[in-house]
């Protein structure tokens, strides 16, 4: 357990959002100008500030426009909105006009005034669509986040990717490394105690209860899960060596993947067919990246660069993860690799750089930033070599999933 805990709590970060306040780097692609009209009879000051606040950064980090105010010249798109709200539901008029030509207009509604963010997600998001942009599908989905809130206590908290919207799902207790089960985001799995012994539950959102799925001593945490949902990738410790396994939840089947005298752990699915894993080991003597056939004993190094390499996550034949620079004391940068090719591209720079997640349709990145005594949630958007940060405030994180 201690050698576990040495691998995966060796992060602990910050996270609490206010308002999305946004930054962007790397920009200087001339863009589709967009101005975004508020044409909503709503009341509520606070809640329609803070509903165009975030259209409006929902539609820079889109990647897709430059958004412009009031009095631009030569506009290509107008996004006019109206938010109107009856008892606990919202509902989101949306027009997207190109000169005086509507080119779509979509209605929305959303029971839970709380939950108001990815009502605005939703309609940047299917607006994009509309207009056969560059896509943006993950726009809308949860985040899930382990986060300390005191001595042996942690709560998974859901939450949009702004960190506007943040709903306590697990309390009470130690509750850690939060994992989505399918891709409509309905069940994820956790990991927690159970009469001191390390336990995988699944959480099923829509009836609110947790099911026992796996126990183990040491250790037991899901750390991928396959697209069908059908089997879990796990990390487990029986004897404290941390190996990984694969769990066939129908069969409720065990098969152990690796089997070294160190650490191994963190694995992921990797490739169109799902053969292969790839995972953090410590076997050169520092947290690195393999890759191991399933079904297979021997194991592949795949990065050759750096001598703390973990916090590895998978979309298709790419694989990133967080990496410590040599010779740059407590600079931690993220980095995108294939395994079809030997190209490296650093994603990210300056301070620390942790928790890298593919979105589903792997075009972006989400991940948390320290510079200094300042903490942020990045979203890298990697087909446009963009970064956008959202500020945080203060609270541990220990783990996150999107």
């Amino acid at each position: 357990m201690k050698k576990f805990l040495l691998v995966f709590l060796m992060f602990l970060g910050v996270v609490w959002a206010e308002d999305p306040i946004i930054n962007v780097v790397n920009s200087g692609v001339v863009l589709p100008k967009i101005i975004v009209k508020d044409a909503s009879n709503l009341d509520d000051a606070r809640l329609r500030q803070s509903f165009y606040n975030i259209l409006v950064n929902d539609l820079r980090v889109s990647s897709n426009f430059e958004v412009v105010g009031e009095g631009s010249e030569n506009l290509n798109y107008t996004f006019e909105y109206a938010l109107s709200k009856s008892g606990n539901s919202l509902s989101l008029d949306v027009k997207i006009k190109a000169g005086d030509v509507e080119k779509s207009r979509q209605i929305y509604t959303l029971n839970g005034l709380d939950q108001y963010p990815f009502l605005a997600h939703k309609g940047v998001k299917e607006s994009v669509k509309f207009l056969g942009l560059a896509p943006v599908e993950w726009m809308d989905h949860k985040i899930l986040i382990a986060r300390t809130n005191s001595s042996k206590r942690s709560q998974i908290i859901m939450a949009d990717y702004t960190l506007t919207y943040q709903r306590v799902i697990v309390d009470g207790g130690l509750n850690l490394f939060p994992k989505w089960a399918n891709e409509a985001q309905t069940m994820f799995y956790y990991t927690a105690y159970d009469h001191d012994k390390p336990t995988l539950f699944r959480f099923d959102l829509t009836s609110n209860k947790a099911t026992k799925i796996l126990s183990s001593g040491g250790m037991v945490v899901a750390s991928d899960v396959s697209r069908d949902g059908s089997k879990l990738l796990v990390t487990m410790a029986p004897q404290d060596q941390p190996d990984v396994y694969l769990y066939d939840l129908n069969a409720k089947n065990l098969t152990k993947i690796t089997n070294y005298s160190g650490i191994d752990v963190n694995a992921n699915f990797i490739g169109e067919d799902e053969s292969r894993v790839v995972f953090v080991s410590d076997r050169l003597g520092y947290p690195n990246i393999f890759m191991q056939a399933l079904g297979s004993t021997s194991a592949e190094q795949l990065v050759f660069y750096g001598r703390n390499n973990s916090a590895v996550s998978t979309y298709k034949d790419f694989f990133v993860y967080s990496s410590r620079e040599p010779k740059q004391t407590g600079v931690f940068n993220i980095y995108l690799q294939s395994v079809s090719s030997d190209s490296i591209r650093q994603l990210s720079a300056n301070g620390k750089n942790l928790f890298p997640r593919f979105s589903s349709d792997g075009g972006s990145i989400v991940f948390v930033k320290h510079l200094g005594a300042q903490s942020a949630l990045g979203v890298i958007r990697v087909n446009a070599n963009k970064t956008f940060y959202f500020p945080l405030k203060v609270g541990k994180i220990q783990s996150i999933d999107w």
